[in-house]
């Protein structure tokens, strides 16, 4: 039997800044247990769409992490929006050809994530012809 991804966290120096990150950029409830340093994730997608998460004081050094993939409706407002926050740019829009356009970001604090935005008509830019 195949494993599916259940759940997913994310590591950060100030957790708390960093859940104004995602609250702001994609709409999630992002709210901080009681008693303990953890805060919850609610992507809003229901337990049979999608996955819920948390957020964590940073356990380990380094830039380890998932690359998890989030569809938007606009990845080029998504981009724009993830640099406004505070975030970068990592690999820019890239077309799957006839499925989507996606592009590598990272976080404030550097974790790295993908967005994805659904087109059927995608295709990359044709290459320069070689000048002889």
């Amino acid at each position: 039997m195949p494993s599916s991804v259940t759940h997913f966290e994310i590591y950060a120096e100030d957790p708390a800044k960093l859940a104004y990150f995602y609250r702001v950029l994609l709409g999630w409830q992002v709210e901080k247990a009681p008693g303990i340093d953890y805060w919850r994730i609610d992507t809003g997608a229901g337990e049979s769409e999608g996955i819920g998460g948390g957020l964590l004081f940073r356990p380990i050094p380094g830039p380890r992490s998932w690359v998890h993939y989030l569809h938007v409706e606009s990845l080029d407002h998504t981009v724009d929006r993830v640099v406004e926050l505070g975030g970068a740019l990592l690999r820019p829009k890239v077309a799957v050809p006839k499925t989507a356009w996606y592009a590598v970001v990272a976080d404030p604090e550097g974790n790295i994530f993908a967005i994805w935005q659904a087109d059927p008509l995608a295709m990359p830019a044709p290459e320069p012809e070689e000048l002889g």
